[in-house]
């Protein structure tokens, strides 16, 4: 799961979319529960417009959906000509009102509004809305073919982005949110693609001798971490995105893998199997400062780095690989994941609560989105075929 995966690869009809050191100790998932209840009446003469907002409703996270009075909060809304009007109560007494302009399809509607709905009543959290935002992750529709996808929030709208006859994986987004990069296996190689989603346009990022796998573009869209190979050394570099000089941050006889930007951009975690086994290391961008992390299990694989300064990790415990958050801050670890079955690759949304990840239970593999809050897990997307890698976009502002 951790090494690059070194196999040789037709469309997918989108129709097919339903939606050695000691482990430290294991902290059991959270049991309570956060989210306020929320029964949504829905929009006056306007069934379409309703049946997007209780699905982006239901897919966001904050609000546990329920039919009657007795709910914490009732969201109720009208349409004006190209306005909408939302009144959100509390206890029969109005607590907010959003009017959203009509710009768009239905659905382009209700993220905004539920987005807006999310930052004004958490409004003391300091959350961020990100029902705009996207997921991309990899289907395999053939032996020895995975092309790269994308999907809303709640997994519907699936959209196709390379159509190849070959493996394209570990897909990575440009912090603009248009453009996705991946890792595309040819005959004799392996280059790093950037794709634009409006245009289909695509250039090619990294085409060293070896490996160019594993990319992570950084926060303010310039520089890129990749893994190369060019001197048979799978080791970490940094690429100027458009041409530059490349920097080498490790040389030696372990494996690199799966490196994810700190949100200023000044740091890099990435993974390592230089004490034997993988494991979560951290280092600024000239290679100083190295650190290895904390971690639970045996094994610590694929992170992601929230822009709260928490990391979460894939890590193997009893046989099996589950999920797990490690907090920078207070040097806390946490388990949050407890279903059966084998977890992967988890991505942070930009809310810094949710991560979607794999999910396989032996026979094929699907989509999930994990409340590392709560614990709870939502089937996002399971199709005929084996999904993996997936990647929650920024917000579309």
């Amino acid at each position: 799961m951790f090494k690059p995966i070194f196999l040789a690869g037709l469309a997918l009809v989108c129709a097919a979319f339903s939606a050695p050191a000691a482990p430290e100790p294991i902290v059991v998932v959270k049991q309570t529960t956060f989210n306020p209840t929320l029964s949504f009446r829905g929009v006056t003469g306007d069934a379409g417009l309703s049946r997007e907002l209780t699905s982006i409703l239901g897919a966001c996270g904050w609000f546990d959906l329920v039919r009657g009075d007795k709910a914490d909060f009732t969201l109720s809304g009208t349409r004006n000509g190209n306005v909408l009007q939302l009144t959100l109560e509390q206890g029969g007494a109005p607590v907010g009102a959003w009017s959203v302009t009509i710009a768009g399809g239905d659905r382009a509607v209700a993220k905004h509004a539920v987005d807006a709905i999310i930052e004004k009543t958490f409004k003391e959290l300091k959350v961020r809305g990100f029902c705009t935002s996207r997921i991309a992750f990899c289907a395999q529709t053939a032996p020895g073919v995975r092309n790269i996808y994308v999907c809303d929030i709640d997994g519907n709208n699936v959209k196709q982005v390379t159509h190849y006859n070959s493996l394209c994986v570990e897909p990575c987004w440009f912090p603009d949110g248009k453009s996705i990069g991946y890792s595309k296996y040819n005959r004799t190689s392996i280059d790093v693609i950037q794709t634009v989603l409006a245009s289909r346009r695509s250039r090619v990022l990294s085409n060293f001798r070896g490996i160019n796998a594993g990319a992570a573009i950084s926060p303010n869209g310039r520089q890129m971490a990749v893994i190369l190979s060019p001197d048979h050394k799978v080791d970490l570099y940094i690429l100027p995105i458009g041409g530059g000089k490349v920097r080498r941050l490790t040389s030696n006889m372990a494996v690199e893998a799966s490196p994810c930007w700190s949100p200023d951009g000044r740091q890099l975690a990435f993974v390592s199997d230089e004490t034997g086994a993988p494991r979560i290391f951290i280092a600024s961008l000239d290679g100083s400062g190295r650190k290895r992390l904390p971690t639970i299990g045996s094994d610590a694989v694929t992170p992601d780095w929230s822009s709260d300064g928490k990391i979460v990790y894939a890590t193997r415990v009893n046989g099996s690989y589950t999920l797990a958050v490690y907090d920078l801050k207070s040097g806390k670890n946490e388990r949050i994941t407890e279903m059966p079955g084998t977890w992967e690759s988890p991505a942070w949304a930009a809310d810094n609560r949710q991560v979607v990840c794999k999910r396989s239970d032996g026979a094929k593999s699907a989509l999930y989105v994990v409340d590392t809050w709560t614990g709870r897990a939502r089937l996002l997307l399971s199709t005929p075929y084996n999904l993996s890698m997936p990647v929650w976009s920024p917000c579309a502002r």
